[in-house]
């Protein structure tokens, strides 16, 4: 039982949580032992020793166990293949059997450690699963909302099953009593989620039932349970059924695992604390030796309570040991109230817990961030839901898998080049000033090379090769192992650039790749110095040494610049395709803290002439003046400023800029000027009248700029040519 940081008020707090537990499991229980085959009165003895176990042993600090639907179900059709009636002696007999075995299927999986393949289980996965368990239960309850008995298989049975007791059963007011239940629970989770409205329901529905009201209109009441503990007893071997039931529990062994597992992970890991899940499943098994000890059949984590049990703040194994105690007493003093609870009310209660389980929020977050994890995560819902439990798993791992090779199949790549002034080597596709080399191809393949990549590595490369390429560099630093198919077409590739006249390398990567080559036949790679330590080194082996000559030739105008901006590099390499975005925000943050009360005109020229620039080169400069330009309405409105005020303040900048620009690089002042045409034409159809005013203020500021500052009259002229004037 973890007692770390526990203090009186969690405690109590505990203790009170395990209560409501104690007593919403009566419904639950007694309603699952007779999915099970075994009369109602079993499943409240099931609710005593397992839990209670679970709770002074499991590392889970808030999972609760006991009887539950999956573990009933799986029996209850077991009874029926085997002609065995619900209810029978025969069947009170044979299900304490299954659960024994049960519980040495267990031992036997915690003894293989077979809990390490939850490590295998995606986080779309588990939340796939304990949605669909949670969607099952709720079908199952619907049917006793509506005044007939609980449902029993997959979906397609279920929605038969409330067709039916619609058509047969059907009470209305077993409904009215059920819904307005479930909407005032709802309503207080939404309003008042510390209250523990569960509790004030069941009292409300004991009066109810006390009361004469709900025999009047035929709502179903809970039966009467005599007083006092089980008895144990070993479980009688009835070796006429003993394949079906190791079978069986063989197969509802798999399920408790993998439910409780996942279930329970799920829970550990929303609330930052983990399980050791070999002991957990050794846990399982002894509680299930206790559940044949009393009668009882299977029993396994329950989410519906261990949702309870988080939504009413339990965070301690305190809450397993007060509900064990509880239900004791209520079996030693307190089962006369059970007989008026009302089954709807009681439904209600589990329905609403249930559906705090459904994992609607990761399904909204994996809708913005990842569709086709999404897509796991339906396949595992809707397997469970439609197929039941294990193969809902199967499908959701099965489909992980599937993602996983699908990405290993198709990694990230990319061809490399350099910024002017930084060191390195940067992606083409991500860094707007990178340029590649001349005479050299640089690529970066981020993950192992096997069968299914290797095609994609090879086109890559082979796409990439002109008549001027002197070698290909591959930045193999994400490679740490190829298979034999990867190494023959490597081995193909390399000959194919060889027959051109191109070397190919590979460069930073560990050393153990060295080994590979040579285990695989590529042994020469290494002899003959075409594998290196670092791209430079690999580089300068090819005869192509710093200070690297670029390959300018076919670029964009705006990627041939000599000074690479430090700041947006980092908004690159943090944001790729968003960058500009980012840029945009980090102009509006420039500008928060200009107050009109405090000479906004000192301000807006201490943000334009100094403030924004530590750290930034000068043609970025000129690129985020642009951004604050594009503010030149809200900024004038909030500082009360005229407009033409801070157009003379950002062109003077802009033309001072523009002058260092070119003593550096005229080259660079051209390509400039290109970007910010490109940057106002976006401008003008996006917000027209903003791009007209800023068109007649920026004339009238360098009219103005030319007769103050003759100085810049050649720069103005060679920056903006004749189109300002």
């Amino acid at each position: 039982m973890k007692l770390n940081n526990m203090t009186k008020s969690s405690a109590l707090k505990d203790i009170f949580t395990g209560i409501i537990i104690a007593l919403v499991s009566i419904p639950i229980s007694m309603g699952y032992a007779q999915v099970a085959g075994l009369p109602a009165a079993y499943g409240l003895y099931g609710s005593i020793f397992p839990i209670l176990i679970f709770g002074l042993l499991s590392t889970s600090k808030q999972f609760i166990f006991g009887v539950d639907a999956a573990p009933a179900a799986l029996v209850g059709a077991f009874l029926v293949s085997a002609g065995i009636e619900s209810g029978s002696d025969e069947a009170v007999k044979i299900v304490p059997m299954v659960t024994f075995f049960v519980g040495i299927w267990l031992i036997l999986l915690s003894l293989i450690r077979a809990g390490r393949v939850v490590t295998y289980i995606s986080t779309p996965v588990m939340g796939g699963f304990i949605s669909g368990i949670s969607t099952t239960i709720i079908f199952m309850q619907i049917p006793k909302l509506l005044g007939g008995t609980s449902g029993s298989g997959e979906i397609v049975e279920l929605l038969a099953h409330i067709a039916v007791t619609c058509m047969d059963s059907f009470n209305y007011m077993s409904l009215i009593l059920g819904g307005g239940a479930l909407f005032i629970l709802l309503l207080s989770k939404k309003l008042m989620p510390k209250l523990p409205m569960s509790v004030f329901i069941m009292a409300a529905g004991a009066v109810i039932g006390y009361s004469g009201f709900a025999d009047r209109y035929d709502v179903a009441k809970l039966s009467a349970i005599s007083r006092g503990l089980p008895a144990w007893k070993l479980p009688e071997m009835d070796l006429s059924h003993i394949n079906e039931v190791l079978t069986t529990s063989l197969t509802v062994a798999v399920v408790i695992m993998a439910e409780t597992l996942l279930a329970s992970n799920n829970m550990a890991n929303k609330n930052g604390y983990k399980i050791n899940n070999n002991r957990e499943i050794m846990v399982y098994s002894l509680g299930n030796l206790a559940a044949c000890a009393v009668g009882c059949c299977p029993v396994n984590g329950s989410v519906s309570r261990s949702s309870m049990g988080e939504q009413y703040g339990g965070k301690s194994q305190i809450m397993s040991a007060a509900a064990s105690v509880s239900m004791m007493m209520i079996l030693l003093f307190g089962t006369g109230f059970i007989q008026y609870l009302p089954v709807p009310v009681l439904t209600a209660i589990v329905i609403s817990a249930l559906l705090g389980a459904v994992e609607f929020e990761l399904i909204g977050r994996l809708y913005r961030q990842d569709r086709r994890e999404l897509i796991i995560f339906f396949a595992a819902f809707f397997g469970v839901l439609v197929f039941g439990t294990v193969y809902g798993v199967m499908i959701g791992v099965v489909l992980s898998f599937i993602s996983v090779i699908v990405n290993t199949a198709n990694p990230k790549r990319s061809f490399l080049g350099v910024i002017a002034g930084h060191e390195g080597f940067h992606s083409l596709d991500r860094n707007t000033y990178a340029v590649p080399l001349k005479n050299a191809v640089i690529y970066r393949f981020s993950g192992n090379l096997y069968f299914a990549n290797i095609g994609i590595f090879t086109d890559d490369i082979e796409s990439a090769v002109t008549e001027e390429t002197r070698c290909v560099v591959v930045d193999s630093g994400a490679i740490c192992n190829i298979d034999i198919t990867s190494a023959d077409k490597i081995a193909s590739l390399e000959k194919q650039l060889a027959d051109k006249g191109i070397i190919l390398y590979f460069a930073s990567h560990i050393g153990s790749l060295n080994d590979r080559f040579r285990q695989l036949g590529l042994g020469e790679l290494v002899s003959k110095g075409c594998c290196r330590r670092t791209i430079p080194a690999a580089l300068l082996a090819a005869g192509i040494a710093p200070p690297y000559e670029l390959e300018d030739a076919d670029l964009p105008a705006d990627r041939v610049l000599t000074a690479g901006n430090h700041n947006r590099l980092e908004f690159e390499w943090a944001f790729g395709a968003d960058a500009d975005e980012e840029f945009e925000k980090y102009a509006e943050r420039l500008l928060e803290d200009i107050s009109p009360e405090n000479d906004p005109e000192a301000q807006l020229s201490e943000v334009i002439a100094a403030k924004p620039w530590d750290g930034i080169s000068e043609p970025d400069q000129e690129e985020l003046l642009e951004h604050i330009q594009a503010h030149l309405r809200e900024l004038a409105e909030k500082l009360k400023i005229e407009p033409l005020k801070i157009e003379e303040a950002i062109e003077r900048r802009r033309i001072f800029l523009a002058g260092r620009i070119a003593e550096k690089n005229p080259k660079a002042l051209a390509v400039i000027r290109e970007h910010d045409q490109r940057f106002e034409q976006k401008l003008r159809e996006h917000d027209p009248k903003l791009y007209d005013m800023l068109l007649s203020h920026r004339r009238t500021a360098l009219k103005k700029l030319r007769e103050t500052a003759p100085e810049y009259v050649p720069i103005i002229e060679s920056f903006y040519g004749e189109e300002e004037k």
